[in-house]
């Protein structure tokens, strides 16, 4: 990359942003000052003019309850962008927030944006539209395991192998790195989202009890697991009932919420032996010192970690602070950019820029 007097004088100034544009929450870094926001990626409109009326967590505690000329949706699907205009509006919203915190007008932000591996050509290329047309200065892609890694301080820079999944609101990303390059990878729309939708499902069919996403992704994170818990809970859950149109509550236990989640953990437990049975056997060996790490706001489910180490034979390990670990390994690249733009995705052929 050729040197640029110019834009080496703006990132002086720059705030540099680092995002992870996610389906289900959207985290922002600046460069040299860490994680400054995370924020729920809904955006509440109005249903006429599709003006955006509230972004972020103003917008997602509107799900539900909103009058009929509103409408509260989210910009990304699946981990992809699926309304332009409103995924433009959210980062032209959350870059204006992070320019308020200055007292001086600054340059527009160069910008590192996460996107999962496997997306096609026409995602790539929205994700990087989106970004220009919020108000980056230069806008870059980094595929989200490798910043997840980075991140969650994986030395992919080295011989020794590395894993990393990383489960998001709508994907699950699973990457085997080695020499900072990809040894195996796979990306499957199966997630947070999907493990919420189990819940709702459940509910439907064994008690008539019929709950919004809002409430089935409290009920994940309060009692849902992978693997038995040591001291099992309960929990009251409030809703319709779908046969007398009342209002119910109902008693239901982690145990029913392992059974209800575990055809999503299945998925993604097979994932991840694929991704391994097509390793080199050198690679595997390292793995069995270094275990497998998860990052996301899916590692939190809790006994992940135990029921992947009980079924793949390999440790399993939450990487620390693992929603964030993305929005960090974007912010490290920009920290250190002409050692680490080598991890940067290039549109063209989808083909990894070398060099700084």
């Amino acid at each position: 990359m050729a040197f640029n007097p110019f834009n080496w004088l703006l990132g002086l100034f720059s705030l540099d942003i680092a995002v992870d544009l996610g389906t289900a929450n959207t985290l922002v870094h600046v460069r040299n000052k860490g994680i400054v926001i995370n924020e729920p990626s809904w955006v509440a409109i109005d249903k006429k003019t599709r003006q955006p009326l509230y972004i972020g967590l103003e917008a997602k505690e509107m799900m539900g309850r909103t009058p009929a000329n509103v409408a509260v949706i989210r910009p990304l699907r699946d981990g992809v962008i699926s309304d332009f205009d409103m995924a433009r509006a959210m980062l032209e919203y959350f870059i204006g927030r992070v320019h308020e915190q200055s007292v001086v007008p600054l340059p527009r932000p160069r910008m590192v944006v996460g996107i999962p591996t496997g997306v096609t050509e026409v995602e790539k290329r929205a994700a990087y539209d989106a970004v220009m047309a919020a108000g980056a200065r230069q806008a870059f892609l980094i595929e989200e395991p490798i910043a997840a890694a980075l991140g969650a301080g994986l030395p992919i820079g080295e011989i020794r192998g590395s894993m990393v999944v990383d489960i998001g609101g709508g994907t699950t990303e699973v990457a085997v790195l080695s020499m900072s390059g990809v040894v195996a990878s796979r990306s499957l729309r199966v997630a947070g989202d999907e493990m919420d939708e189990a819940i709702v499902q459940y509910l439907r069919s064994k008690y008539n009890l019929l709950i919004g996403q809002g409430v089935a992704e409290q009920v994940k994170m309060q009692i849902g697991s992978a693997f038995p818990l040591s001291t099992e809970k309960t929990m009251e859950v409030r809703g319709r009932n779908l046969v007398s149109g009342l209002p119910e509550t109902v008693l239901i236990s982690s145990v029913e919420m392992r059974e209800a989640l575990s055809g999503s953990v299945q998925v993604i437990v097979d994932t991840i032996r694929d991704a391994l049975d097509e390793i080199p056997p050198e690679v595997v060996s390292d793995l069995m010192d270094v275990g497998i790490c998860l990052t996301g706001g899916g590692a939190l489910l809790q006994n992940l970690s135990e029921r992947l180490s009980d079924e793949l034979k390999l440790r399993a390990w939450v990487a620390e602070d693992p929603l964030t670990c993305v929005a960090r390994g974007a912010g490290l690249v920009l920290e250190d950019f002409d050692n680490l733009s080598r991890y940067l995705v290039g549109l063209e052929r989808g083909s990894t820029r070398h060099g700084g």
